[in-house]
C-alpha cells in the first residue's frame, strides 16, 4: 500500500467521480483551530452554538438551587470553557439543515464508529456540531486520520503528502447492518466480498447469496471498474430491499483496511482467492453457531484491559502476574500480623 493509493481513497477525491451511485454529502473544509481542538486531550468540554445555548438554560433554571450551594475557595480550581468555531458552526448547521436536519459524519477516510457508545442513542446520527465533536473527540478512528494515516505505508521514505482535512456529512440513512458488504479489487479485478457485519448470522444472505453476489458484481463492472484512480482498493456497497446497490466508501488495499472476513495473506498471496476466475470468493456467516461480539467494543474499555484478556501484550500479562504475587504476600504478611499471640492459658 502506497501514499499514494491512501490519499486516492480520501471522499474528496472519489465522490465526484461516484456522486450518482452513492449518499448526497456535503465536504466543509477542517479549519486549524478546529483540527487542534479535536487533538487537545485537555478540552473534554464539547463545543458547539447549541449546547452553549442549553448550557446556559440549565444554568439559568437552577440558579436559585446553586444559591445554597458553598463552593470550596480551592486555588486548583479552574473553569473550564469550551472554544468557540462562530464561522464554521454557521456553515456545519447549513450543511445539517441542507441534508435533512440528521447527518453521519466523518473525516478524509474514516468514520467515528468507534465512539457510537459514548453518544446518548449509541448512534452516529448527529444533529448539531456539538454531536459531532462528541464522537470525534471519543474516537481512536478520527485521531488516526489527523495524526497517522499513512502509518502502514510501503514508501515510508518518501514525504508524506500534504493533507487538507474535511469533515464530510452525509444524509443520515437508515441502514441495515445486514445489507452491507466490502469488496476487494486487486488489479482492477474483483476477488472477494465479505459481509460487513460478520458478527451476526443474517438469514436472507443465506437465501440470496447468488443474488447478492450478482448484483455486486454487475455494481462493480457497470460503475466502478477502470473508474477509479488506483487499481487495487477496497468499496463498501449497500444492497437495498428493492435490489438496488449503492457506494458507501473507498479504502485503500492494505492492512489499514479490516479485512474482515478474509486475511490480508491470503488477499494479496496470488493464491487461490486471487487466481479465482469466474467470480469473486464471497463469505459470510452461515450460522447463528458462529456470531462473535462487536470489535468495537474493546473501544468501551481500556485497552490494557483488551490486552490481558487476550493475551496480546504478554508483558502485560507478567506484569499483572506479578502485581498480584505482590498483592498476595502483602495480604498474608497481614494476615500474620493480625493473628492473635497466646500467652498462656485464661481457662479456670
Amino acid at each position: 500500500m502506497k501514499k499514494e493509493q491512501v490519499v486516492n481513497c480520501q471522499f474528496s477525491v472519489w465522490y465526484p467521480i461516484f456522486r450518482i451511485h452513492t449518499i448526497k454529502s456535503v465536504i466543509l473544509p477542517l479549519p486549524q483551530n478546529v483540527i487542534d481542538y479535536l487533538l487537545d486531550d485537555g478540552t473534554l468540554v464539547v463545543s458547539g452554538s447549541d449546547h452553549n445555548t442549553q448550557q446556559t438554560h440549565t444554568n439559568n433554571s437552577n440558579s436559585d438551587a446553586e444559591e445554597d450551594i458553598q463552593w470550596s475557595d480551592d486555588e486548583a480550581t479552574a473553569t473550564v470553557t469550551a472554544p468557540e468555531f462562530p464561522e464554521f458552526t454557521s456553515k456545519v448547521l447549513e450543511a445539517i439543515n441542507a441534508l435533512g436536519g440528521h447527518v453521519f459524519p466523518k473525516l478524509n477516510w474514516s468514520a467515528p464508529r468507534d465512539a457510537n457508545w459514548i453518544a446518548l442513542n449509541s448512534s452516529l446520527q448527529c444533529h448539531s456540531l456539538s454531536d459531532i465533536f462528541l464522537l470525534f473527540k471519543s474516537s481512536d478512528f478520527i485521531t488516526h486520520d489527523l495524526t497517522q494515516p499513512f502509518l502502514q505505508c510501503t514508501d515510508q521514505d518518501s514525504p508524506d503528502p500534504v493533507i487538507t482535512y474535511e469533515l464530510v456529512l452525509r444524509k443520515w440513512s437508515e441502514l441495515i447492518p445486514g445489507g452491507e458488504f466490502r469488496c476487494f479489487v486487486k488489479e482492477n479485478k474483483l476477488i472477494a466480498i465479505s459481509q460487513r457485519d460478520y458478527t451476526q448470522f443474517y438469514q436472507h444472505i443465506l437465501m440470496q447469496d447468488g443474488q447478492i453476489c450478482q448484483a455486486i458484481q454487475d455494481f462493480f463492472s457497470q460503475h466502478i471498474q477502470y473508474n477509479f484512480l488506483d487499481e487495487d482498493f477496497v468499496f463498501d456497497i449497500y444492497r437495498d430491499s428493492q435490489g438496488r446497490v449503492w457506494l458507501i466508501d473507498l479504502n485503500p488495499f492494505g492492512e489499514v483496511t479490516d479485512s474482515l472476513l478474509f486475511s490480508w495473506e491470503e488477499l494479496t498471496s496470488g493464491g487461490e482467492i486471487t487466481q479465482h476466475q469466474e467470480s469473486p470468493a464471497f463469505r459470510y456467516t452461515k450460522s447463528e453457531v458462529t456470531v462473535q461480539p462487536s470489535p468495537c467494543l474493546s473501544y468501551r474499555i481500556p485497552r490494557d484491559f483488551v490486552d490481558l484478556s487476550t493475551g496480546e501484550d504478554a508483558y502485560k500479562l507478567i506484569d499483572f502476574l506479578k502485581l498480584r504475587k505482590s498483592q498476595q504476600e502483602e495480604s498474608d504478611e497481614e494476615d500474620e500480623d493480625d493473628m492473635p499471640q497466646r500467652h498462656g492459658s485464661s481457662e479456670t
